[in-house]
This record gives C-alpha cells, structure tokens and sequence, in this order.
C-alpha cells in the first residue's frame, strides 16, 4: 500500500510539473528554449558520434588499400607494379595518381579495393568525385581513355579524389616502381609509403577534430540549454518556496521539475533522429565546406547516435533538477555597495586600456612569436574582465540618455527602457557583454587557424603579382628526349615552347633561352641565326620565369632551336621547359597536363611560376572552412541563447507594465520597449562586437602579418545577432501583450 501511494504521488508530482509548465508564468517561452537547447545538444553529440564514425571508417578503407611488398621472389607471377604520384586541378590541393600494371598476366595481379577489372594499356579508372570536380579540365581523358569508376569500398570517403592509371608504354619493376602482392593486413605486412591518397598527411587528427566541435558547438548548446532552464525562475523559486512551506521534501520538488521539463525535452531530443536517419542512409554534403560524410560508415561505426535522444533527456532532466535545487539555496539580492559601484567604476576604466594592450600590445614583442601569444592572451583576459563593467557604465549613461529623450519626445517605450536601462543595467550589459565575448572567441578561432594558413596567405600575396599566363612543365621522373619531342608536337595549337638553362657556374655566366622564333618573339627577345645577348627582360612572363627558376647569371643569351634541340634541350632536370600562348593570354593548362600523360610515362607537372609553394598549405586553407563553418554555428546558438535571456528578462517586468496599456492607450508600448529593451542592445553589441573582435584578433597571426577578417563573414555574423534581435523582440512584445490583456481582462 505504501509503494502504491508512493507511486500515486510522484504521478501526482509529475501532472502538476506539467500544468505548471503550461500555465506559468513565461511559459511558452521556457518550453521553445527547452527544446530548441534539447534538439542543439542532441544534435552536437550526434555529430560527435558521426565524425568517430567517420574517422574509423577512413582508417579501415585505408589500411584494406594499403600494399601488400614483394618478399619472394616466387611471388613475382601474381604481382603488381604500384607506383604513386600527384596530380591537382587548378587551385586545389594535390590528389594521388596512381600509376599500376601487372607484372606478367592480369589473371594473377591482385587489383586494389574498389576496382572490380584490370584497366586496359592506356586506360584509367577514377574516383566518381574527381570526375565531376574535374569535367571543366577533361579530367576524364586526362590519363587515357576512361575504363570505369572506382567503388566506394575502395575510398577515404565518397568524396576523395583518386586515379588508378594503366600506362600504354607498360612499366618495368625497377626503382622507384615497387611489385606488390596484395593490399591490406589480410594479404601479409602493409609497406610504408606507398599507400594512396593524401588524407593521412591531410586530416586533421580526431581528437582536434572532436574539440572543434565541443568548443564551437556543444559548449554553445550547453550554454543554450542551461539559459532555457533558467527562463521563469522568479516564477518557479516562489512555487519552490510554497512546497518547501507545505513541507515537501527535495523529492517532491525534483519530481515536479522533471514533470515541467519532460515534454519539451523529449520532443527538442527525438528531433533530432530524422536527422541521424537520413545521415545513415543518404551520402551527405556537409554545406560551404563541400566534404561528403559516408552513410556506410555511420551505419557501421555511428551507432552512439541512436542513444543520443536519451542521454540529452537524461541530462537535460538532472540539469532541471540541480538547478530548482540551487535556486532553494540561493541567497536573495542586496543593493551593491558603495565598495561594489567603486569597483566597477575601476574595472570600467580599464576596459579600453585592456581593449588596446589586446590588440596594439603584442607589437611591443617585435618578432618574439611566444612573447606576443602571452601579451595578447593576458590582453583577452583583462578584456573579458573588464567589459560586464564598461558596458554596464555606458548601459547606465545611454538609458539616462535614452529616458530623457523618450520624455521630451513623449515616446512611452523609449522613457520605459531608458528607466530600466539606467537604473538596473546589469540585465543589458549582460547582452551586450555575452554578444561581444561571443563574437570574440569566433573571431580568435578563425585567427588561430588563420596562423596555420598564414604561410599560404603570405605566399598568394607573393604570388598575387605571378603573371599566370606561362605554364611550366616539370616531367616526373628520367624522361628521355624522343619523350620530349612527342610532348612537344603536342601543344596545342597558338602555343609555342621556350628551355632555360642556368649558368654552368652558378651565380656566373649567362643564362641560356632557346626557343622558335614564334616563342621568342612572344617574349620580347630577338630572334636571330646565331646567339644574341639581352642583358635586361622586358617581358613580364619572362621575368617570373628567372625570378622563380634561375639563380644568378649576368645576363641572357637568346638561341634560336629547332624542335629536335628543343627536346635536347629539355631532357635535363636543370632546366626549365615553359610555354607561352603566341598573342600573350593563358595557356591551356588542361591540355598541356593531358598531352603530358599521352608523352611521358609519369606525365608532367603543369603549373605556373611559384605555384607549387602553395599545394602543401592549400589543405590547412580548406580546413579552415571548417572553423568558419562550426564558429558561425555556435555564434548563433550562444546569441538565440543571449536573446532567450533578454527576452525573459523583459518579460519579468510584463505583468508590471500591464497597466500602462490604460495610460497609453493600446499594446504599442509593448513592441517599442522590446525595440528599445531587446533589439537595441543586441544590435548595438553586434556592430560593437564585431569591431572589437576583429581588433583584437589582427596580431593574433604573424609579425609582419596582420589577420584581417573577411567583410562578408562580419557581414553574415552582424546580420545573424540581429536576425535573433529582432525575433526575440516581437516574441516578447507578443507575449506581454497576451500578459496585458489577461490583466484587463
């Protein structure tokens, strides 16, 4: 009987937390909020869950597509020969090809994972990826004629780029081509060195991966999530004290709270599944990043996701419980002292000192890199220290301001907000101070990565001024020059070759030009029957070329070659083999790495003077996406969660101005005060904000290197704060009115 009434009870317990939780004061309010943070924080660990899954995928594909050496030589009669290279298309990161061919029948040669049929001589089998980003360069007859696509089993990820190519000349096991016996742990020891694909010295490793995303997303929804359970607690601290009074115990109240909190929770939690559904399902494309998350691997690895909704009703439930249970024991409000007002008014001082040691102090360590780290933490710190207090200083001074104006003009909701403003600032510093620290920490963590990528930024503003209207053509590996001589009967029509040859002596002597006529008079350089000197170049697509590929010589010697001394010519690795269209424009750089393919056994690298200094950080480049991505994000779930707060304290104060609607005639002074209260403030911090953010992250890169933040993503972070503004805005102004009208009524 006893359990019985027991289990009546906490029944009763939970109905009443749920009436409460649809009668209460701010109630549809609290409910949103409790779901919107359920659905966010559900929605943070299964990421988390899908980016393990994700990572373990890649590894298994990877070590199954690792090769297998050849240990014995009885093993020759079913063995490959596997030699990896690169290629790129223009402007992104570097991507393997991979050149094989079976040492004596195709019947005995083992074939990689995801290629089901030997290629043919002459043939390639690509990755489905690489197809399409690379159909605007013909990359599918780049290598040969294309024999087919390579399965998903047999990639990083359904978004990797890949090449499998079948050379027509054949290929012979001699160095540095390797014979190999099998691919994966299955078939003996994988050999070090010749896997495929670039994402082992790409990717990031899991766990910074893992914290990107608990630092700019979940912490966000934490945050959210603990602001939701706080919306009406002046409301829920007076019914906590009449159950205290009536002799209820900590169970009873914790009942009731769950009771309050179960609904919103488990729908905002359950949410979330459609999502980790379709994830598990359908190959997604994550947005403005462009990566392809695997369906097949979140089936396999991502079965964490499914216990997602529980675990955030589980915690989201006890936070419910811990925070009705502290609010019991808080202590009640006091005035400030004169101390208190005295410490403020110093911290206030400070603020712009700490704003300008943040952001000019690191200057003060010239190049010492670790000593302008420290200055410009220590300069964050005071600035988080100091801002709640300068901006509660400058609340207090715009609210008087604000009240006078609303009293002279005779605008009701300006004089309202101006009052509160002035006279209890706290509340609109808190907006506008957690408005700018967000804004803050999104623009640290793009300018941390921006160190990462600083090299590649100082190198496009080295190379901003290439002229890219030459191509140079570097062939992989010992070609010979019957080789050359085929590659250079196909270049394309209206483009002509020249050869550089340095000095023999290095830093003395001339260095050497050879080219047709066409190519040299393209230059701007004579073109005569015997060897002239030019001692300074006047065309700017010769002066990259010296710059970038020669080291000392006097001066220029210009000679007229045919194309068999062209080829001669372009044999040694020494040199430089460039070519230039005839009336000056860019050449075509696809077709030039097509041709390479069809002459030389490995191909070419086809690039423009400097080029290669960017392929290693182009990576870090696209990576950085990511932060920008996750950042604006977590922004903009840290400001729905600053705009729930202000909502939520303007509507403590509905029930009090309630009467006003008979002073002033209608609910309009609900709507200007939220303006006034609400939109304001947030939009004040955004335009604030962002300047203050971007200030203080310029020293964060380099000496000699300012990080300056893109226009448009300052842009995207203003107009997002005041997107929340103005929504939070007209909810609050709606719900007071509902407020007034029930006090009328």
């Amino acid at each position: 009987m006893s359990g019985g009434r027991h289990s009546g009870l906490s029944l009763q317990l939970l109905r009443i937390g749920r009436d409460a939780g649809r009668r209460s004061e701010a109630a549809g309010t609290r409910a949103a909020a409790l779901a919107l943070s359920a659905f966010a924080v559900a929605l943070c660990l299964g990421l988390l869950a899908m980016v393990h899954a994700t990572y373990a995928g890649k590894e298994l594909r990877r070590e199954a597509r690792t090769p297998v050496g050849l240990t014995e030589p009885s093993q020759a009669t079913r063995a490959t020969l596997w030699l990896a290279g690169s290629d790129a298309l223009k402007g992104k990161r570097l991507f393997s090809v991979v050149f094989i061919a079976p040492q004596t029948s195709t019947t005995h040669a083992p074939l990689p994972p995801g290629v089901d049929r030997w290629p043919g001589p002459g043939e390639a089998v690509l990755s489905p990826a690489l197809l399409k980003a690379g159909a605007a360069e013909g990359i599918a007859d780049r290598y040969g004629k294309l024999a087919g696509t390579i399965g998903q089993e047999g990639l990083d990820d359904p978004g990797e780029w890949l090449a499998y190519v079948r050379p027509a000349k054949g290929m012979k096991a001699e160095a540095p081509i390797e014979a190999v016996v099998g691919f994966g742990p299955k078939a003996g020891i994988p050999a070090e060195g010749l896997q495929p694909g670039m994402g082992r010295d790409n990717d990031k490793p899991e766990w910074m991966f893992q914290g990107l995303v608990i630092g700019l997303l979940l912490v966000p929804g934490l945050v959210l999530l603990f602001t939701a359970l706080r919306v009406g607690a002046h409301g829920r601290d007076r019914r906590g004290a009449l159950v205290d009074a009536l002799g209820g115990l900590r169970r009873d109240r914790a009942l009731i709270a769950v009771g309050e909190a179960i609904r919103p929770v488990t729908w905002g939690a359950f949410a979330a599944a459609p999502f980790f559904a379709v994830a598990a399902f359908v190959d997604i494309r994550v947005p403005f990043v462009g990566y392809v998350m695997s369906s097949a691997d979140v089936r396999q690895h991502g079965w964490p996701v499914l216990l997602t909704p529980a675990a955030v009703m589980v915690t989201a439930l006890a936070l419910a419980v811990v925070s009705d249970q502290m609010s019991s024991r808080a202590e009640g409000t006091r005035p400030a002292g004169a101390s208190r007002s005295r410490r403020h008014r110093y911290l206030a001082v400070l603020c712009v000192p700490a704003i300008l040691l943040a952001s000019r102090g690191p200057e003060l360590a010239g190049d010492n890199t670790q000593y302008r780290t420290w200055i410009s933490w220590i300069g964050l710190a005071l600035v988080v220290l100091t801002l709640p207090a300068g901006a509660a200083v400058v609340v207090a001074k715009l609210g008087g301001s604000l009240e006078r104006t609303g009293r002279r003009r005779g605008w009701a909701g300006a004089l309202i907000a101006g009052r509160r403003m002035c006279h209890h600032p706290a509340a609109t510093a808190r907006l506008v101070t957690a408005v700018t620290v967000a804004l803050i920490v999104f623009m640290q963590a793009l300018a941390w990565q921006a160190v990462i990528g600083t090299y590649h930024a100082k190198m496009e503003e080295l190379l901003s001024a290439v002229d890219r209207n030459v191509a140079e053509i570097g062939p992989r590996g010992a070609v010979s020059s019957r080789e050359a001589a085929a590659y250079l009967r196909s270049v394309p029509e209206g483009h002509a070759a020249v050869v550089i040859a340095p000095p023999r002596t290095p830093g003395d002597g001339p260095i050497t030009i050879s080219g047709g006529c066409v190519a040299l008079e393209s230059l701007r350089l004579p073109c005569s029957p015997t060897p002239a000197r030019v001692d300074v170049a006047l065309d700017r697509r010769l002066q990259q070329l010296l710059h970038w590929d020669t080291e000392g010589g006097t001066y220029l010697k210009v000679v007229r070659a045919g194309q068999a001394e062209l080829a001669e010519q372009a044999v040694p690795s020494a040199n430089t083999l460039a070519v230039v269209r005839a009336d000056g424009g860019a050449p075509a750089v696809a077709a030039l790495k097509e041709a390479s393919y069809r002459a030389y056994p490995r191909g070419a690298q086809v690039r423009y003077p400097g080029e290669e200094w960017l392929a290693d950080s182009i990576p870090d480049r696209e990576q950085g996406r990511w932060i920008r991505l996750l950042g604006v994000l977590g922004t903009g779930i840290l400001v729905l969660a600053i705009g729930l707060s202000g909502k939520a304290e303007f509507l403590r104060q509905g029930r009090a101005l309630a009467p006003l609607t008979v002073l002033t005639g209608g609910y309009r002074v609900f709507r200007s005060s939220a303006a006034w209260a609400i939109v304001a403030p947030l939009a004040l911090a955004a335009l604030a904000g962002c300047a203050i953010a971007a200030w203080t992250a310029r020293p964060v890169a380099r000496p000699g290197l300012a990080y300056f933040v893109p226009g448009g993503l300052m842009a995207a972070a203003i107009t997002m704060v005041l997107a929340v503004s103005v929504v939070m805005g007209l909810w609050a102004a709606r719900i007071a009115g509902r407020q007034a009208r029930d006090w009328r009524a």
